[in-house]
């Protein structure tokens, strides 16, 4: 019987014969920028010459999957005292067949998670699965109810209520891991400036700045971390600098549009230098491997950085970009639609642009960016952190004799390679147009385009009425006669120049996705990030939503990545002074403080 089930289930399944992907950082694990996964074959099909290209192709056979199940030991049995082992004869299985058919099976649904492939199904019973589902090393799981989805999805949501009357009505913020722990963090700060430390206008006591950062951490949770709690201090400390600067001129008053840039560029690598370099000073002067674990561990691992900063005065957003998340604005055109306006390049090394950097910064080294990494392991090329491609050989020998480090790469010849430089874009907001932001990390970009994301903003823009849920607004910037359209509401591009990272999504190509535009996404959320995710995922393919968030670490890395979204709107509305929790969009938190 399990000859015949294990043949039924692999007549039954489609394996992936892609390549095993690289992480980040080089190393062969499960990642985010990966197409596919090696499977394991069973010597028959091995011999086949087909080649079958599917990777997560979500398909049901509850037959196969249960007799699958049975054969391999993970189990579901009948409520009841169960007969020894072999006590069974054939009128006692045909009483039992009897009995269970007159009563209706509770019946659940399923998951096998194998190498390459997921594949869905139908079980029935209530007893609880084991893990292993055969020698082939398959996985079988309780697929989450659509319920469950939903709360899993919205478990860490925020929404923000900003009453400042000072250009912002809101921000939508979403987290959801895939590593565990996840490796992604995020931070919001809003700073009242009075006059006397930068000056203001039309006779204004003070303005705001606000500032919004989402952190794609790799090789670890502990470099993003750093940047949720330092990094926007830092770049205000030397925003603070530069205004005060300004303020002391006459003539000036206000801070020159470089000098803005430079204080922010000054931020992030004051920073950096800290993490990478005064850590090793630190541990030298400590001479404590216990110093050496604590104070290494943000410079050994690494993380991008996107930063917004928004000065309510001038209405110029800056956007400081470290590494490959994106951000996004979506633009009211002049024919109603929604246009998507790229804020922030894409830096890795298979951008021309940033291998073009690298090469001339390090002439004559052929591998400096090879087959789209610098020297063949890490994607950015911007990043926070990767003491392994910033720090010198002599550094990294002392470390090692001391305390510990991992060798360095055999390509390593004049570090560093990488910067956490950003790259500042700056862009003037209208918020009498009601324009909004995008910010995500790249676990969202690769299962969007940005025409998608804010084309779905702005549905749920239509859909809800209004970015601060004020539903008496019916005729504001908010509401467009798109919301009775069948498509989404935002201008549709040919082609997007390659330097802005503008790619088909490979996250849509690994599973498979084959539904038009039109009949993949749903608005059913009342937070915005939450919406983007929603939809990332699967939107209305309730199949695919719940395999990919049923799915538990690692496992999920093969398919999708941890994804932190936030939504920015900008709008004019009372002035409360206020920054409140939106709770109708914010999971449930005890105690929240607000943001100021």
């Amino acid at each position: 019987m399990r000859r015949a089930a294990l043949q039924a289930f692999r007549s039954a399944r489609r394996p992936c014969l892609r390549k095993l992907a690289r992480s980040r950082t080089g190393a062969f694990l499960p990642t985010s920028h990966g197409l596919g996964y090696r499977a394991l074959f069973s010597r028959r099909e091995r011999s086949s010459s087909a080649l079958l290209t599917s990777s997560m192709q979500l398909r049901a056979f509850s037959v196969a999957l249960v007799g699958a199940v049975v054969a391999s030991g993970a189990f579901y049995a009948y409520k009841g005292t169960q007969p020894a082992a072999g006590a069974h004869t054939s009128a006692d299985r045909s009483r039992s067949l009897a009995t269970a058919a007159d009563q209706p099976e509770h019946t659940r649904r399923a998951l096998v998670v194998d190498q390459g492939s997921l594949y869905t199904g139908t079980i029935t019973g209530d007893e609880p699965l084991s893990k292993d589902t055969d020698s082939y090393g398959r996985k079988v799981l309780e697929m989450l109810t659509p319920e469950q989805a939903t709360q899993k999805l919205r478990r860490n949501e925020e929404s923000w209520l900003v009453g400042r009357g000072q250009g912002v009505v809101r921000y939508d913020v979403v987290q959801i891991p895939s590593n565990d722990p996840i490796e992604d963090d995020h931070a919001e700060k809003i700073i009242e400036v009075p006059q006397n430390l930068a000056a203001t206008e039309n006779g204004a006591a003070s303005s705001d700045w606000m500032f919004w950062g989402v952190f794609d951490g790799h090789s670890g949770w502990v470099t993003s971390a750093k940047l949720r709690q330092t990094l926007i201090s830092f770049v205000a400390r030397e925003l603070n600098i530069t205004y005060k600067s300004a303020l002391a001129d006459p003539l000036a008053r206000f801070p020159t549009p470089d000098s803005i840039d430079k204080a922010i560029k000054t931020g992030f690598l004051r920073l950096d230098h800290e993490i990478v370099h005064e850590s090793v000073a630190k541990v030298q002067k400590a001479q404590s491997k216990i110093v050496a674990a604590e104070t290494l561990a943000p410079a050994l691992a690494g993380s991008c950085a996107l930063l917004s900063f928004y000065d309510s005065r001038s209405k110029l957003l800056r956007v400081a970009c470290t590494g490959d998340s994106r951000a996004v604005l979506g633009r009211r055109g002049v024919n109603g639609k929604w246009v998507a306006m790229p804020l922030s390049v894409d830096q890795t090394g298979s951008s021309t642009s940033e291998a073009e950097r690298l090469r001339k910064e390090h002439p004559g080294e052929q591998d400096v960016v090879k087959n789209g990494r610098v020297l063949g392991g890490l994607e950015p090329t911007r990043a926070f952190g990767d003491a392994s491609y910033k720090w010198t050989r002599k550094t990294y020998e002392e470390l090692k004799k001391k305390y510990f480090a991992r060798s360095p790469s055999t390509l390593l010849k004049t570090p560093p390679y990488v910067t956490a430089e950003p790259v500042i874009t700056t862009t003037k907001i209208d918020p009498s147009k009601g324009d909004f932001v995008v910010m995500a990390t790249d676990g969202l970009w690769e299962m969007l385009t940005n025409e998608e994301v804010v084309g779905l903003v702005g549905e749920w823009l239509d859909a809800q009425g209004g970015a601060t849920g004020q539903q008496s607004r019916k005729e504001s910037w908010l509401q467009s006669w798109f919301a009775t359209q069948k498509t989404l509401p935002v201008e549709q591009t040919e082609s997007e120049p390659e330097e802005w990272g503008q790619k088909t999504p490979v996250r849509q190509r690994q599973w498979g996705i084959k539904t038009s535009l039109n009949e993949r996404f749903v608005v059913e959320d009342k937070n915005a990030a939450t919406h983007l995710v929603r939809n990332a995922l699967g939107g209305k393919d309730q199949d695919q939503l719940t395999a990919l968030l049923t799915l538990p670490s690692p496992f999920s890395r093969r398919y999708r990545d941890d994804l932190t979204v936030e939504v920015i709107f900008f709008g004019e509305d009372s002035t409360t002074g206020n920054v409140s929790l939106n709770r109708d969009a914010s999971a449930p938190t005890p105690d929240v403080m607000a943001k100021l």
